[in-house]
């Protein structure tokens, strides 16, 4: 029997040194539902992608502030 309101939920996080005792914490977390045609593997697989490169973006943003602002 296939549950046609399965839910995925992954949240990510990463905490950023900024130095001088400063650190910058970011989470990511999304819920979302499984697809037609998908099974539970292959929709934690395709939200752990996007949050982990929504993630990875934040971060890269974020170091290039900081030495931007250095």
């Amino acid at each position: 029997m296939e549950n046609d309101n399965t839910k995925v939920s992954v949240t990510l996080g990463y905490t950023l040194n900024l130095g001088n005792f400063q650190s910058l914490r970011l989470d990511l977390g999304i819920v979302d539902s499984k697809r037609d045609g998908e099974n539970i593997d292959e929709a934690f697989g395709r939200v752990y992608k996007f949050v982990e490169d929504k993630l990875t973006e934040k971060i890269k943003k974020q170091n290039l502030k900081s030495q931007i602002n250095g």
